[in-house]
Formats: C-alpha cells, sequence, structure tokens
C-alpha cells in the first residue's frame, strides 16, 4: 500500500505516505489516500490531521516524475494538477487543525502540501525548498497562491523565485516552519498538537472556520486554478520537458 491512514489514540488522523523506493513521491494512488484522509478527518471523532512520510529519508519528493513524464501537453498535465489541487484546497479548507509532520526532505511538490497545513514542524537537519523553478515550470499544485496568502510577500518571493533547497533552520527562521524537533516524530507531533486537542471539537472548528471564510472572500480557489493553468502551460514548455528527459535518464542509470 502506498500510504496508510490511521486514527491516533490522542484523537488526530495521521496520514503516511509510504513510498520510499520514490522518495515518497505523489502518484495517483497517493492523491486518492489523501483524499480520503481529508474526507475522514471531516468525521466527528477526528480533531486534527496529520501528514508525514515513511522512514525519516523524505516527507514528499513531489509528483513522481516516473509516472508524470508521460504528460507532455498542457492538455495531459492539466487534469493531474488540477486534481492535486482541488484536494490541497480541500485540506486547506478542512475544518479541523491540520498539520505537515516533515520528518525528511520536502521537494518540490512536498512543499505545496507542507503549506496547504496549518502548521509545519521539522526534524532538525532537513531539507526543504520549492525547486519548481528549476525545473522550468512553477509551483502547479496551488502552493504558490497559499504561500502568497500565508506569508510576507519578501518571504514568499524569496522561496519561489530562488528555488533552491533550504534547512530547517532558515525556513524556521523565515517564517515557514513553525517548530523544529529532534528523535521521535510522534512524540514531537503529540507534544505539538498536544494544547489544542484537549478543547472541543466544536472549538477548534470554529476558530479554523475564521481563516476559511477569509480565503473565500480572497477568492483564493480562483486564483490557485490560474497558478494550474499557468504550470500547465509551462509543463508543455521544451525546457520543461528537457529537465525531465535528464532526470528520468539520471535515476535509469
Amino acid at each position: 500500500m502506498s500510504y496508510s491512514i490511521e486514527k491516533q489514540e490522542k484523537g488526530y488522523l495521521l496520514f503516511t505516505i509510504n513510498r520510499t523506493e520514490k522518495r515518497n513521491a505523489i502518484n495517483f494512488d497517493v492523491m486518492e489516500g489523501l483524499a480520503e484522509a481529508i474526507r475522514r478527518a471531516s468525521e466527528s471523532d477526528i480533531k486534527a490531521l496529520v501528514i508525514t512520510g515513511k522512514d525519516d529519508r523524505a516527507f514528499c519528493s513531489g509528483g513522481d516524475l516516473s509516472v508524470f513524464h508521460k504528460l507532455h501537453t498542457k492538455e495531459e498535465a492539466y487534469p493531474m494538477l488540477s486534481k492535486m489541487a482541488n484536494i490541497l484546497y480541500s485540506l486547506l479548507t478542512l475544518a479541523v487543525p491540520t498539520m505537515a509532520l516533515i520528518n525528511g526532505a520536502a521537494i518540490g511538490g512536498g512543499c505545496e502540501i507542507a503549506a496547504a497545513c496549518d502548521f509545519r514542524i521539522a526534524r532538525e537537519g532537513i531539507k526543504a525548498g520549492f525547486v519548481q523553478g528549476k525545473q522550468a515550470i512553477t509551483t502547479g499544485w496551488g502552493g504558490g497562491s497559499i504561500l502568497s496568502e500565508k506569508f510576507p510577500v519578501s518571504v514568499t518571493m524569496k522561496l519561489l523565485m530562488e528555488a533552491e533547497l533550504q534547512t530547517a533552520s532558515y525556513l524556521n527562521e523565515m517564517g515557514f516552519i513553525d517548530a523544529l524537533y529532534r528523535g521521535n516524530s510522534l512524540k514531537a507531533c503529540d507534544a505539538y498538537l498536544e494544547k489544542m486537542l484537549t478543547n472541543d471539537r466544536s472549538v477548534l472548528k470554529s476558530y479554523k472556520m475564521l481563516w476559511v471564510r477569509k480565503w473565500e472572500e480572497t477568492k483564493l480557489r480562483e486564483r490557485i486554478e490560474e497558478e494550474v493553468r499557468n504550470c500547465s502551460l509551462l509543463w508543455e514548455s521544451d525546457a520543461h520537458h528537457q529537465y525531465v528527459k535528464t532526470f528520468i535518464g539520471k535515476n535509469n542509470d
């Protein structure tokens, strides 16, 4: 199974990407699993949703290019990008707190998933970055629009336009990562959420909806759709296809 969904004793749902051989990259099966976890987290017995990766090598390395390299034109790329953007918008607007438990590297789309979560805690020493620019594309799952909604302009532009992997400590200083931890990731997660989870779910939901209503008023969903369409145009460029060809070649050596 490429993912697992488990209810934890503390009352939150844990979604784990389980594709360690692919550095927990996203394929269509993981997309369906994440959508299912979000639906499950909407039920009355769940107070929060936590997303993480199996083992400590990677949280999520973004979209699986060994699968998505078959998408060549904007018409082929758009359905995949749009599908994941819809899932991330439902994650963003989920009526309970959400956390990215970044236990390993978060690359490209992995950072978009993290951006869509309310909180991000990371293991000391990991690296993460919105590296899409190096692939001759932009964020395509809505991550850029979500970043621009949550963080200061200079922080957002620097992370997106430099397209570099950054250290966890740097991202913590920039405000993208809320806390760093050492040791066991689930213990760190429990400790971070502990006080929130003592409150009734209706309280958590009422507070979360303050932000959801704000995002609806600023038409974030429409801006994400524009981002998806722009990325699909860049996806069919020669520069992006050359990057993918080089990437696939390296991984087949």
